[in-house]
Formats: structure tokens, sequence, C-alpha cells
């Protein structure tokens, strides 16, 4: 068995690791090691950031016998708290590296909340084998980060946040920005980040480092933990020296497991599925994270089983494939959402079945629906009451394949699979086709740019209605393509996601579809596209609301109250008055980018083209109606409506909403 800490040394950039070879000098000591008392034999005096940052900067994955840098650079906004001990560090690395000390880039970003979403972007595009550091000074700046934690940690992406914390030596208590808890000394705001982290430790002493990171990385890189890590470091700590063995910076190959299925387990599996009448599959993110989809492919072929997708998992599956059938659940198509009422074994493949995969537990209807699970993590294996296979998922489709050598779904299921994908392509074609309304629908953009875009382009999408648009509509023909961050839906992902996305995959165009909402809170990031020099092309929908939430307040009986961009109108004292006089065109241009600004669909196409030839990062403004129409759906998701209401929109609203809920069940 292969050693996870195995080193490799660099031939072009030595490395000492062991107290035998000759000591060399380091400019952290003033001198060589020999020469300064303060160091013992074998051993390098650094500042804990000093150390932490030379760590990180030797630590690499390997998966496949493909081996790169697991940490290539960090993200940060500098204040108190980091601005002398890991910016110091960041900057020592930069212009003074010691002998044999690799290089740690630093990125200065706008929003520390933004970071976070760059990194995790990086991450995701890089199928999880590498990610960036981010640090943020005390207080606000590292609170800002919290919610990319949550973000990460939802999705199952690694990222690693080095958060600034108070005094450990209480000497200057409380300092700026602390919190004061009175039943506990050792609290501070950073202990928010515990239940949003996949692994917490307080580096309270210079040698709890040397645990702490080696527990980081183990967590950073194993797909079944991964997600936010957090290494909160006091102020004083980071700037204290301390004599570090040279083993720590020792280069480290973390590799990534591939975990072949139980062969028990892939046996209850298989004759599961071998007793399948209506059998589908459900891809999910896992599917590509583990570059699953050949194996996918091969497996479809051989079984004739249909594929639907979830949106972490869209484009596991060619969309060009016959039997790749599209989205599932609640904004899925009507043919995904059809096969999967009827099915009798659903074969969950690297999903963790949110509640938009399963319609609110509506979507698997057949009173006898099993399901069984392949996933990396026991945890998602198990729901559903599933016959579970733990495994990678490419390793768990091929062995399901072979297990699985001479079955074939029943012809009729798969002939009916075929001709629903092909009812559903009929409909697509209207949401695509110019409306007779003075603006465009979003679903027109959405069907220009897919044909517009490569292959191997990325898209990028989070929240509001476009989702739901992008699930049902998007023919995603590789798996690079669809990048859709929909397990915490965060507003404000998207424009710093393609900062992140650009920079793990230059070779393609990256572009962010931003709703004019999205734009208003995170709009910060341009100003690091622009000093980056990264070309991306950034797509802003205007049209003067919400238009998710808007759709789902009309829906539910509350008339989308509050979610268009109005001005207070004095007779009514309500948000109904003019439009608010938002100028978005010349916003995003006092950043420094050129900026189209279109009102139909044949301009967009042009804009496109002229931006894709740019150097340069483009921004495109769209003039699109906020009332859509969006694609047709049959799925549901629960939202509950008031029980009991004055308003006629609202009564009506919840006995639809009873009605949908009906089938809603465990299953069990």
């Amino acid at each position: 068995m292969l050693d996870p800490y195995e080193v490799t040394v660099d031939s072009a950039r030595p490395t000492v690791t062991s107290t035998s070879r000759p000591q060399v000098a380091d400019p952290h000591n003033g001198g060589s090691m020999s020469e300064n008392p303060s160091a013992r034999p074998g051993t390098v005096r650094l500042t804990v950031s000093q150390a932490l940052v030379r760590f990180l900067a030797a630590q690499h994955a390997e998966r496949d016998g493909v081996r790169e840098r697991f940490i290539p650079g960090a993200f940060g906004i500098f204040g108190h708290g980091n601005v002398a001990g890991l910016g110091q560090a960041l900057l020592q690395n930069a212009t003074d590296p010691a002998d044999g000390e690799a290089e740690m880039p630093y990125h200065l970003v706008r929003n520390e909340q933004n970071m976070v979403h760059t990194a995790v972007a990086y991450a995701r595009t890089k199928n999880r084998l590498q990610t960036y550091a981010c640090t943020a000074s005390i207080g606000p700046g590292s609170t800002n980060m919290l919610t990319g934690a949550a973000l990460a940690t939802v999705d199952r992406i690694p990222v690693l946040l080095l958060p600034s914390d108070i005094f450990t030596t209480r000497t200057v208590d409380p300092v700026l920005q602390q919190l004061e808890d009175e039943t506990a000394g050792d609290v501070s705001v950073n202990d928010a980040f515990r239940p949003v982290s996949r692994y917490f430790d307080r580096i309270s002493r210079p040698e709890q480092l040397i645990p702490a990171a080696l527990q980081a990385m183990r967590v950073l890189t194993d797909p079944a933990e991964t997600g936010a890590v957090t290494l909160s470091l006091p102020q004083d700590v980071q700037a204290e020296a301390f004599d570090w063995p040279l083993e720590f910076f020792r280069e480290r190959t973390w590799r990534v497991a591939r975990p072949v299925p139980e062969p028990a387990a892939l046996d209850r599996a298989a004759e599961v599925i071998r007793s399948a009448k209506r059998p589908v599959l459900i891809a999910g993110g896992g599917a590509i994270y583990s570059e699953a989809t050949e194996a996918l492919a091969s497996f479809t072929d051989a079984t004739s089983i249909p594929v639907l997708d979830t949106q972490a998992g869209k484009g596991a599956l060619s969309a060009d494939h016959p039997l790749c059938i599209g989205g599932v659940g609640s904004t899925g198509n009507n043919a995904a959402n059809e096969l999967a009422a009827e099915a009798d074994v659903v074969i969950g493949v690297g999903t963790r079945y949110t509640d938009f995969t399963t319609a609110s537990h509506t979507a698997f209807r057949n009173p006898e629906v099993r399901f069984v699970n392949l996933n990396v993590k026991a945890f998602d294996a198990a729901k559903h009451s599933a016959s579970m296979v733990v495994t990678d998922a490419r390793e768990g489709l091929e062995a399901l394949r072979t297990a699985l050598d001479g079955y074939r779904a029943p012809a009729e299921h798969t002939e009916l699979a075929r001709a629903r994908r092909a009812e559903w392509e009929e409909l697509v074609a209207p949401c695509f086709a110019p409306h007779d309304q003075e603006l465009p629908a979003q679903t027109e953009i959405f069907g220009a740019l897919n044909e517009l875009m490569g292959d191997e382009d990325i898209v990028i999408n989070a929240a509001g209605s476009m989702p739901g648009d992008l699930q049902a509509l998007w023919q995603a023909r590789s798996p690079v393509q669809y990048h859709l961050e929909y397990g915490y839906s965060c507003m404000g992902y998207e424009l710093p996601a393609s900062l992140g996305a650009k920079m793990a995959r230059p070779q393609s165009e990256v572009v962010a579809i931003i709703g004019d909402g999205t734009f208003q809170m995170a709009p910060q990031e341009i100003a690091t596209i622009v000093s980056e020099r990264v070309k991306v092309i950034l797509v802003i929908l205007n049209n003067h609301g919400w238009s998710s939430i808007g759709s789902l307040s009309e829906s539910h009986g509350s008339q989308r109250f509050g979610t268009r961009y109005r001005m207070r109108n004095e007779d009514t004292g309500l948000l109904d008055g003019e439009l608010v006089p938002l100028d978005i065109p010349a916003n995003i241009r006092s950043y420094g980018i050129e900026v189209q600004e279109v009102s139909d669909t044949e301009s967009f196409r042009a804009a496109y083209r002229r931006a894709e030839s740019s150097a340069e990062a483009t921004a495109i403004v769209v003039n699109t109606n906020l009332y859509g129409p969006n694609p047709p759906g049959n799925g549901w998701w629960d939202v509950p409506v008031s029980q009991v209401s004055r308003l006629e929109s609202t009564q009506t609203a919840r006995d639809d909403y009873e009605h949908q809920q009906s089938p809603q069940r465990h299953y069990l």
C-alpha cells in the first residue's frame, strides 16, 4: 500500500528532509542553521505564519498518477490580525524565499465571502484535486467568510480558511472587535465556523500547528470528508517564532482514494437492479468529481438504463447521448420527472438527494420503488433506505457494469425514455424562440448561449429563477460546461466563481450569468478580475426585480410583494412607484471593463461574439422580461403556504399546496 505521506523531492528545488543532510542557509534565521543559536539542530526558526505558508506550499495531491500542488496560492484581505502575520509571511515568501521553499502566490481580492466563492469554483473546476487558502483579518473580515464556508461544506468542495483570531495571552482584553462571552474566556466569533467546517482547530500554541495542518490536509483531500477546513489563527500566535522540525516542511503527496465497492454490497445492488422493469439512474456531482463520465457512458450503453441528472451532475453524460434524459426534480424537465415517477429502481451515483432532486419527496411515486446508491460517503449512500455501495463513482460504475453482465433494461422502457426525451425536445424549441413581447425572456438568451458556447467552455450560475430554467433546458455536452452552485444556491457566487473557474481552466471561455439582484449584492470582484488581467464574460440579465422569488411569491399567494425594484410610492407607502434609476452598465464601466447593452436576442448573439474575440473581460447587460415566460414543468417544491389568511390569493394557494403535498412521503 502506498504511504499517503510519501515524500517526493523536486529535483529542481531540493528540500532538506533529514537532519543527516547538510544544513543550508535560511534567510528566515538570518544565516545558516548552525550559526543561529536559537534554532536547535534539525530545526528552522520561523513564525507560525511563515511555517504555515512553507508547509502549504509543499503539499501535493495525486490521483490516477497525476500529481499537482494542492494549494497553489492564497487569496486574502489584510487587516489587523493578519497583516503582520500571514501578510508578512506571504510577502517574505514572494520577495525573499528560503532555500527550498516553494512559491505561494498571493491574490488580493475585494470581499472575504467572494474570495471563498472564488476558491470553491477553482476547486470544483479542478474536480476537488486543488484549492486555494483564504486569509482574513480579525472580526468582520473573518466572519464574512462564514457564508462561503457553509457553501463549501454543503457542496462537499475543499477550501482552506485561515481566519484571524483574538490574542491567546489575554494581556490586551478585550481587543478591537472581540466578542466578550461572560461564560467562557476562550470563545470568539470564529467559533461560528465550527458547524460549517468539516474540520476546525484554533492554534493557541505554535506546536499545535503541526498536527492541525496535517489533519487539515487529510480532510481536504478525502473525497468523503471534504468541505471547508478552518484553522483559526490568533493574531499573537501568527507572529510567534518557534523551532520547527525540518521534516514538517518536506514535500507530501496526499493520494486521493478511489474506494472500490465491497463485493457483497455490489452483489446485493446488482440483484436489486436485475429485478427492475423501469430503472433510472441519477447522476450527481460525484460522478463528475470522480471523472466517471466514460464509465457512466459505458454503463448506460451496456444496460440501456436512462440517465437523469442533478444540478451538480449535469454533463456527467453528454446531452448528445440518446439516453441522457436531463434534469430531474423540482426544476427538472417533464420527461425526466415522468420516468422518475414510474421508476421501480433508482440508482443514485454521487448524489445526496437534495429536496430539489426529489421534488421534496414527491418525485418517486411508485409505491414499490427501491434505491441503489453508489457514493463515496456512507451518509449519502444510505439515504432512502437504499441498497448502499460505498465506493468511488468511477470504480463503482465499472464494477456494477461487470456485475450486471447480460442485463439490459426492458426494451419497452428504453423506448419510452427515448420517446419522452423527443417530446420534451419539442417543448424546448419554443422556449428558445422569440416571444411576442417587448423584451426577450431569459430562456431566449440561454438558448443562444447554449448554441454559442463551446463544449469545453463553462457557464456559471447559482441563484434565482435561472437555475430552474437552466436545469430544464441546458444541453451540457461535457462535464466541464455546466457549473451551477445549487447546493447552497448562494446569490453572489457567480461573479467571483467566474474568476476561480478561469484560473483553473484558462483555455475555456468562462461565462457568468448574473441577475441584476445578484449583481447588486456582490460586484466587487470585477476589480480583482481587472487587476489580475483575467478574461471572463459577464452576462447580467436586467429585469428590475427578483424574478425567481417574485414568481414563487405569486404562485404561493403573496402577489410578488417586495420583489420588484421600485421607488417608495408616497401615495401607497409601498415600493410600487417608478423604477429605481440604477444604471448597471455605468456601474460596471466604472470598474474599467467594456460593457455592451442589448435588448434582443440577435443583438446579444453579436455582443457575445465580440466578447468572445476580446482578450479582456467584457460584460453584456441584457434587458429582459421580469415575467418570463419560463419553461413548462411538472416538478414541485415544498414551500409552506399560510394556513389561514384574509387574502383570497393566499387561500387559493393553500388549497393548491395541500393538493401538491399529498404524494409526499418517506422512502422506506
